[in-house]
């Protein structure tokens, strides 16, 4: 069974916790009966939640899960601002295609206009 769970510490992941610098760094792990399966590694700033790197073993449905926990997280927070500074440039292509991002830009400028896009998909559904 998948779960979402955030990480209590950065151990194992000491490279982004170099891309955070001062920031405190938070892990969000995906785990399949206790497997780590994927990650995404972020920081909460006052005005943006910044995204350093991610790992879904190519599957994009666990990109939109990991995203969207932590999209969730920074709307509570109210941040409304999203900005991926990834290391891997061939990892905006599924950021583009979940449409978290467009064109060349490298930020979901209002992250909770995005989440209730997705409530009125669901809305249409029902």
């Amino acid at each position: 069974m998948l779960e979402i769970q955030e990480k209590l510490s950065s151990d194992g992941y000491q490279e982004l916790r170099k891309a955070a610098g001062s920031a405190e760094l938070h892990i969000t792990e995906a785990l399949d009966r206790d497997d780590v399966i994927g990650f995404i590694a972020y920081s909460y700033g006052a005005d943006k939640t910044v995204v350093y790197d991610y790992d879904d073993g190519g599957d994009m449905m666990l990109c939109d899960g990991l995203v969207r926990s932590v999209m969730l997280k920074s709307t509570l927070k109210g941040i409304k601002h999203m900005l991926f500074e990834l290391p891997d440039d061939g990892k905006y292509e599924s950021l583009r295609k979940l449409r978290f991002i467009s064109g060349d830009s490298r930020q979901c400028p209002d992250v909770e206009s995005f989440m209730n896009r997705c409530q009125h998909c669901k809305e249409k559904k029902e």
